[in-house]
């Protein structure tokens, strides 16, 4: 299997300090309550927690009728006498800045507390684990206003739709989401709820920039397979069909020939959704299944989709389609000397397969979902043979219909991508004529998608055909397998 090699969208990750890298909201909560004379409730977090000290000091002098200078200058005292003597790093913190470090993601602080205080902090933890720093000095308003993330991304030279904000309060989470961030919310003091655009997890213990790329731009990787019967010419083919899905990193797969049963009985082996249409099509996805389409009996030949939701109000429509294998354009133009024009006359039955397809696609398609589209199309495509205008991808093509795997790779010499067959060196009616090697599976793609990486997939190397019942792949085809980042929003 080639190794996938994922390009991170995430250009910057940007840390609140207090709560978030540091357990010093405790400390700033002890502090308020030392000045103020009295235990604070939970009533009174709204005005500490996340605020800068001039926040609290003035709503302090509402209350004690002492000058707002006075209460700030008390306020920094004692904070900064409990940072000095009581700053512990919160759990998972380092470990994700030292992942981070070696991704080559650059961070930044972005804190509510005054220079003074950051720089204690910053010497405890490693000034060189960032890259800029923004405190309550460093701009005219601070949180929940958007300026100080919005500076830190200026300092950073990058777009805070590609940066993933790091904060433990509601007050942090307004103002990350304000500047356009996306926002991993990691609550310390009070609980911060779920909403588009953020993840609330309990701690930073197991995040991995790999997760913190995702929330900038969800990725979709895709794979399209023919189970070949359900796998069934080859001994103990469910283990090792379900061990070639994991393997591959797969999110979501479109079947075909899966015997009936093949989509279910993966989905349960793996903990997936699914969706069954017929004796031949299927899908499996590790992500909710939302809506199902295209009919629900559909033959040995047709299409079937699924609407998945990636991420929250994040969807994806995924098809899967299989077209009548004869007459096969590569064995006539290989076998019997035809030329374009036959070649192409004979691609009727497929071409108003796909027809079908496409026009089921438009009617259950809705504003802003990416589609994805993959299958076994039977035929050659129209990039690969340009002595040929191969009909059934061309229509795709005109329906806006992208090519994945040739966007990854666009030199058919180089990379041809067959996908028929690997266990097929020659042909099967004993002649010895060598087989066709055909690129005739396929992940198309319309919406605004971005392909990150296309690769063809078969596992060990498979014995040719009759003596198959061995082989670790346990298909006549290779796998075709796209990792998608979905559109921003």
């Amino acid at each position: 299997m080639t190794p996938h090699t994922p390009l991170l969208p995430l250009r910057a990750v940007l840390f609140d300090m207090d709560g978030t890298l540091v357990d010093t909201e405790r400390l700033w909560w002890e502090a308020v309550e030392q000045v103020a004379g009295r235990p604070l409730t939970e009533a009174d977090q709204p005005e500490v927690l996340g605020r800068p000290v001039e926040y609290t000091a003035a709503w302090l002098g509402t209350a004690t009728g002492r000058t707002e200078a006075d209460l700030a200058a008390e306020l920094h005292r004692e904070f900064a006498a409990r940072v000095r003597t009581g700053i512990v790093p919160r759990p998972g913190a380092l470990d994700l800045l030292d992942a981070l470090a070696r991704a080559g993601v650059p961070t930044a602080l972005v804190t509510a507390s005054p220079r003074a205080v950051a720089d204690v902090v910053l010497d405890a933890l490693g000034a060189g684990r960032f890259a800029v720093s923004v405190t309550a000095d460093d701009t005219a308003r601070t949180k929940p206003a958007p300026d100080p993330y919005l500076a830190a991304c200026r300092a950073l030279g990058v777009e805070p739709a590609a940066c993933v904000a790091v904060e433990d309060t509601e007050t942090g989470v307004a103002s990350a989401e304000a500047a356009g961030c996306a926002v991993l919310a990691v609550p310390s003091l009070a609980p911060i709820g779920a909403a588009p655009g953020r993840t609330v997890r309990d701690s930073l213990v197991g995040v991995t920039p790999e997760e913190l790329c995702r929330m900038v731009l969800p990725e979709l990787r895709v794979m399209s397979w023919n189970l070949w019967l359900g796998g069934s010419e080859v001994d103990d083919h469910r283990a090792k069909q379900v061990k070639a899905v994991l393997e591959s990193g797969a999110d979501v797969v479109g079947l075909q020939e899966t015997a009936g049963t093949a989509a279910q009985e993966l989905a349960e082996a793996l903990g997936w959704h699914h969706h069954r249409a017929g004796e031949n099509l299927g899908v499996i996805s590790r992500h909710p299944v939302t809506a199902r389409f295209g009919d629900p009996d559909v033959g040995f030949y047709g299409a079937a989709g699924v609407r998945i939701e990636v991420a929250p109000g994040r969807e994806v429509d995924v098809w899967t389609a299989h077209l009548h294998y004869t007459p096969y354009g590569p064995y006539e133009a290989a076998f019997d000397g035809l030329g374009a024009p036959e070649l192409i006359a004979h691609e009727d039955v497929r071409l108003g397969q796909m027809r079908d397809t496409l026009r089921r696609i438009a009617e259950s398609c809705a504003d802003g979902v990416p589609v994805v589209l993959v299958g076994d199309f039977n035929c050659p495509s129209h990039l690969d043979r340009p002595d040929v205008a191969w009909p059934v991808t061309r229509a795709a093509e005109e329906a806006g219909f992208a090519d994945s795997y040739r966007e990854a790779h666009p030199d058919p010499a180089a990379e041809p991508g067959h996908t028929w067959s690997p266990i097929h060196p020659v042909h099967e009616d004993g002649s010895g004529r060598p087989e066709p090697q055909d690129r005739i599976d396929y992940v198309l793609h319309r919406g605004g998608l971005a392909v990150r990486d296309a690769r063809t997939l078969v596992a060990g190397t498979p014995r040719p055909w009759p003596d198959v019942a061995g082989n670790d792949w346990p298909s006549d085809h290779a796998a075709v397998v796209t990792t998608f980042a979905l559109p921003g929003k």
